[in-house]
């Protein structure tokens, strides 16, 4: 788990989100962003908002956290970025017009997580709980990416572990895994040539002073990226 409180939260992102930064990950993210217009959900701690910004990308960020909204106001300021305290869950008329009228071409989700008091994670269930709250999550925002004409991308990224030398068969996998539930019945479409995996470090925190199993032989952690595009 990542937090079981909003302030757990932060300082684990705070922690986590550096080790990004020294890999160049948030900027490798950033890089497969198609468009100019960028409607971010969920800023975190705003690395992965910085990231957009120094492409010199247009953003509006959306956070139900007010707390995670405060730290990326401090690490965009002066970009070209605009934040938004909303939950998608429950969108308000008058926040619903601000990102209609922001008109993004392309949506991202990165890394989507929250404390455990939204999740209702706990450390024995095996990271059910976060999963059901991902999936619940990403179909949202491809609902919400469907109901914009303007929107022409759709970028998730999260992380994984998978066998190094299968990624090919991986990039299949998750192909076929979004197009099953997240994009299911919606107007975007995704291949796997737009299905990448990028592996992460050893200094990430989920993977210090940990021995792997033996079962786990050859398995990395890794970000997972799927771009899907709009049927024309």
């Amino acid at each position: 788990m990542s937090g079981a409180t909003v302030a757990e939260f932060i300082g684990y992102w705070e922690n986590e989100g550096q080790a990004y930064v020294r890999r160049g990950d948030y900027e490798w993210m950033a890089s497969l962003v198609p468009g100019q217009r960028i409607l971010e959900i969920g800023c975190g701690v705003g690395f992965a908002t910085q990231a957009l910004a120094r492409r010199g990308l247009t953003v509006l960020s959306v956070d139900t956290l007010s707390e995670c909204l405060d730290l990326t106001r401090q690490r965009v300021e002066g970009g070209d970025v605009a934040l938004l305290q909303a939950d998608l869950t429950a969108l308000t008329d008058e926040q619903r017009a601000t990102i209609d009228g922001f008109a993004p071409d392309t949506v991202v989700c990165w890394l989507m997580g929250a404390p455990a008091e939204t999740t209702g994670a706990v450390p024995t269930d095996s990271g059910r709980a976060v999963i059901a709250y991902r999936e619940k999550l990403h179909r949202l925002v491809a609902e919400q990416a469907a109901s914009l004409p303007s929107v022409q991308a759709l970028h998730f990224i999260d992380r994984t572990a998978i066998p190094w030398q299968a990624k090919d068969i991986g990039r299949d996998t998750l192909v076929s895994y979004h197009a099953g539930k997240t994009l299911l019945d919606l107007p975007f479409v995704a291949n796997r040539a737009n299905a990448l995996y990028r592996k992460l470090g050893d200094d990430t925190m989920n993977n210090q002073n940990r021995k792997p199993h033996p079962s786990l032989k050859g398995v990395v952690p890794t970000l997972a990226s799927l771009l899907a595009t709009r049927k024309q």
